[in-house]
């Protein structure tokens, strides 16, 4: 069965206006990452004494609502979407203030909240849900220069920053004060609040610097390796070189048989071992062709708020993807941060899913400057009796 220009329902407007190239690369990097999962993961389970492919399984268990709510969110309108988002982030908050009070501690951080056999990290939804409301204070702003948007956006941003500190993941605080940041600076402000976040992003990394020992412990390992247990990072840089051009291929490394975290954090060492630094150029030019080609599209939109919606979704996705491969190759601080669509677990997947479906949602082709479902309809007119 195939899809028509001249139908006119629901699936066939989606169709035609929403970016196909886009909706290929992440459904390609869902399957890529179940690949490289594949590879990563059985080592991992059998030193904790599971079934091989425990992993794998569960990660296809949330693979495919993931594709589910990638597609879904793709269909939402933009008005529907600001509602979506508003509700997510008042549930994901809502989660995140729960985790806090009986969530699950793992490596002396409260981020997980236990639902049955799985567990579930609200930070992961709170984040592109965040982004779209601000992104709306932004854009309303612009468009009613007396109404306190940015002021609004600031006061949402110490809220949530807030929380993820007392978890504590300063991992996530940092990507999501970047991306405010960056979306700030779309709206087009002085230079004077350019620099002036500078330097509180720099003194607030200084002070966590100077009264959080996890912090300084890690900041102090990336300065002077030597000083400090670099274990995961250096078996990390072993994988790349083991891997060399072309890999070991699938199945044939060896360095995951020790890297603890090889499935998640550091699965682009695994993939660099076993499929060469060839597969992880072409990785990173995916991750690169989504940023590029979300914040072409950002750049040309007239409405300010998908403009700044898209540039800070896509920011969340690349600045994450950045940070994940650059502690894989010794360029940035050890951190806890997945690869979208690649390292295992279940809340990024579905919350990286959520966000990917935003930005396709937003940069759907218009017809007059709105999304065609945007429309309203109009009423047919009513042929004339003679006479009358």
């Amino acid at each position: 069965m195939f899809i028509r220009r001249t139908d006119r329902g629901l699936l066939a407007n989606w169709w035609f206006t929403v970016d196909h190239a886009l909706l290929t690369v992440f459904l390609l990097l869902m399957a890529i990452g179940l690949l490289i999962n594949m590879a990563s993961s059985p080592a991992v389970a059998a030193r904790i004494d599971l079934q091989p492919f425990h992993f794998v399984k569960r990660q296809l268990i949330f693979l495919i609502p993931a594709i589910g709510v990638l597609l879904a969110t793709s269909f939402l309108s933009v008005r529907a979407a600001k509602r979506v988002c508003v509700a997510a982030l008042c549930v994901s908050v809502g989660l995140v203030i729960l985790t806090l009070q009986i969530g699950a501690e793992v490596k002396g951080a409260t981020r997980w909240l236990n639902v049955g056999s799985f567990a579930l990290q609200p930070s992961e939804l709170l984040k592109p849900a965040f982004i779209v409301v601000c992104a709306f204070f932004f854009a309303e702003k612009i468009l009613k220069p007396d109404m306190p948007g940015n002021i609004i956006s600031a006061g949402l941003l110490i809220g949530c920053v807030s929380l993820l500190v007392l978890q504590p993941d300063f991992g996530q605080t940092i990507l999501l004060c970047v991306v405010w940041a960056m979306m700030l600076f779309v709206t087009g402000v002085s230079w004077i609040w350019v620099f002036g976040l500078i330097g509180i992003g720099a003194g607030g990394l200084m002070m966590a610097y100077l009264t959080v020992p996890h912090v300084a412990s890690r900041i102090d390992r990336y300065l002077n390796p030597d000083g400090g247990d670099t274990y995961q990072v250096d078996m990390a840089k072993d994988a790349f070189e083991r891997g060399g051009i072309t890999g070991t291929g699938p199945g044939g490394g060896s360095v995951k048989q020790i890297i603890p975290d090889a499935h998640s954090d550091f699965t682009f060492a695994v993939a660099g071992e076993e499929f060469g630094a060839i597969a992880c150029i072409v990785l990173l030019g995916i991750f690169c062709y989504v940023v590029v080609r979300g914040l072409n599209k950002a750049m040309k939109e007239d409405d300010p708020f998908r403009r700044i919606a898209v540039t800070g979704l896509v920011s969340l996705f690349g600045l994450q993807a950045v940070i994940n491969m650059g502690v894989n190759v010794a360029l940035l601080p050890a951190k806890g941060m997945t690869l979208p669509f690649i390292s295992y677990g279940g809340s990024s997947l579905l919350s990286m899913a959520f966000a990917m479906g935003l930005v396709l949602s937003l940069t759907r082709r218009r017809a007059a400057g709105k999304v065609l479902d945007d429309l309203p309809a109009r009423p047919i007119a009513q042929p004339q009796m003679a006479g009358s």
